[in-house]
């Protein structure tokens, strides 16, 4: 693939992931194990309050392919095919769930030096189109998406953003909800190994003039051991542990507390991830 803008979807993630990746109030429990011939298990436990679910995950990649498949406590069985290169710099993903059969989505993705296009359409009788389009450099990059419905004629969504990265920081503004909202962000590196960060993040949204504040950041105590924070203007702190106990075995412990006028609601979780 080329060293192009990236895809909309990456506009503002880095700090998204730096506010939100593995923060959990629930008690979660993953196992995973790889072979040599390509395939890959991970059973997953889940509880969540008073409810317990589960689920089993299989990976296999063959030359330009990857198949995966997942089978919940639910039986639901959800199966997604990707394909590297079927034509020059694109990428075709293809997904669907049993016994939901109206929720297949074809996906392709286009990757050029200075532009990158999605186009995902619904595998069903009435079939939504989303569209992304992003320009620009490694660097910069201007991005826009847009969801049509078939089935009303309208537009479920309109969306605009732009990023700016440089080695040690990075930027973005979003305006999404069809303009209703803006979202600004920026993630400042701390080392070179891009580990330890701050981050802060600004949304309003204008129908209700409501407007939120968040601010964060992760620090590497070692090669071995992370640990983040987050607090916005609401009195919603987070905070999260996250050590590797043995090589890829990951063990995270986090909380929140929420705090308002006259309510203070602690909410922990736990966390464990297992790898070869």
């Amino acid at each position: 693939m080329s060293k192009g803008p990236g895809l909309f979807v990456d506009i503002g993630k880095k700090a998204k992931d730096l506010l939100t990746k593995d923060y959990t109030s629930d008690q979660k429990f993953t196992v995973s194990t790889y072979t040599g011939a390509g395939v890959g298990l991970t059973s997953t436990a889940l509880k969540k309050g008073g409810l317990s679910t589960g689920d089993i995950a299989a990976l296999y990649k063959y030359k330009n392919t990857q198949f995966d498949v997942k089978v919940d406590t639910d039986s639901n069985i959800s199966t997604t095919l990707t394909f590297t290169e079927i034509l020059p710099s694109t990428k075709t993903i293809a997904s669907f769930k049993v016994p939901d059969y109206s929720s297949g989505k074809l996906e392709v993705q286009y990757f050029h030096h200075h532009a990158t296009f999605t186009t995902t359409i619904g595998l069903n009788q009435t079939p939504g189109v989303d569209v992304t389009a992003t320009i620009g450099t490694p660097a910069i990059a201007f991005g826009a998406e847009a969801g049509y419905d078939n089935t009303s004629g309208k537009f479920t969504k309109y969306t605009a953003g732009i990023s700016v990265t440089k080695p040690d920081s990075c930027a973005s503004i979003i305006l999404g909800d069809k303009g209703d909202s803006i979202k600004a962000s920026y993630v400042h590196y701390l080392d070179q190994q891009k580990k330890s960060a701050a981050v802060g993040e600004i949304s309003r949204r204008f129908s209700t003039n409501d407007n939120t504040f968040t601010v964060g950041g992760a620090y590497a105590v070692d090669h071995l051991t992370l640990i983040k924070a987050k607090l916005n203007n609401h009195g919603r702190l987070g905070a999260l542990l996250q050590h590797e106990v043995v090589s890829k075995s990951l063990l995270t412990i986090s909380g929140e507390l929420v705090t308002k006028a006259l309510e203070k609601s602690p909410r922990f979780g736990l966390a464990i991830a297992l790898k070869p």
